[in-house]
This record gives C-alpha cells, sequence and structure tokens, in this order.
C-alpha cells in the first residue's frame, strides 16, 4: 500500500532489531516501544502512519468513537489526536461482577511526528468504519521532478 515511516534500518542492524522484536514477542517481553515512532501495546488508538510521494498518510482505528468528539490538530510537524473512549458498560452496577476488562474506556491522546514537507494547508480527515484516515499533503516543492536531458 505505502511505504511506512516506521520501517527498520536495514543491515546487519536492522536483521538485529527484527530477532531482538521475535524474541521479544515469544517470551512476551513486547512491552515497550521499539523505535521513537511506536507506542507501547494498549495504546488508544492503534495507529499506521506511512507515506506516498504525495502525502503522508495516518490511519487510527477507533472503532465505537463519536467523530465529532475527537480532536486533531496539526502544529509545527506534529499531529496530534485526542478525545474520549466511552465506557461500553455502565460502571457501578452493583449487579456485574467483572473478571477481565480489556477494552480501555478515558480520555486519549496520540501524538505523531511528521516529516518536515508536510502542507498544514492540505489536511483531510474522514471516519468510516471505525478507522480515522487524515492525509496530509506535501508541499509542491518537495515533490520529485523529473528532468528533461537536452
Amino acid at each position: 500500500m505505502y511505504p511506512s515511516l516506521q520501517s527498520h534500518a536495514s543491515g546487519v542492524f536492522g536483521d538485529f532489531e527484527r530477532l531482538r522484536r521475535e524474541l521479544d514477542d515469544v517470551f512476551g517481553l513486547g512491552t515497550s516501544p521499539t523505535s521513537i515512532r511506536s507506542a507501547g501495546p494498549g495504546a488508544f488508538p492503534a495507529l499506521n502512519v506511512g507515506h506516498t510521494p504525495a502525502s503522508v498518510e495516518v490511519y487510527a482505528f477507533a472503532p465505537g468513537i463519536d467523530p465529532d468528539k475527537v480532536e486533531v490538530t496539526l502544529d509545527r510537524g506534529v499531529l496530534t489526536l485526542a478525545g474520549e473512549r466511552p465506557p461500553t458498560a455502565p460502571d457501578g452496577n452493583d449487579k456485574v461482577s467483572v473478571y477481565a476488562r480489556e477494552r480501555l474506556s478515558g480520555r486519549f491522546k496520540r501524538a505523531v511526528s511528521l516529516p518536515d514537507d508536510v502542507d498544514p494547508e492540505r489536511v483531510q480527515a474522514r471516519y468510516q468504519d471505525g478507522v480515522l484516515h487524515i492525509s496530509i499533503g506535501r508541499r509542491e516543492a518537495a515533490q520529485p521532478k523529473r528532468i528533461t536531458i537536452q
């Protein structure tokens, strides 16, 4: 679909990083972020960040959220998503015994550092089927240009 901004270095160091992540997953140690652009497990909303030659694409997986209550801001190259996830069942009900609560509720805030060539005037956000898709255009000056050889 698009190359990832979160890709790791190639070569021997990239191989060691991938091996470390796989071992962390096997032994259940994968509780910390593996890069500066990622968050630990359970961060809400989960994000996919990538790019095309003309834009940066951010997908936030936020089912059950009212899109009118999500605040999306872009300030000095940082995209911020903030809002609140309502609880699934009313708390305080004395007749319900909770044995496990894996769906977190409450306020959330995620921030993503974007490349320097994004254009804050060319941002589109759409919410459909629980996925918030944010597309940020890149400046025209940053677009690759084909040079004609004479």
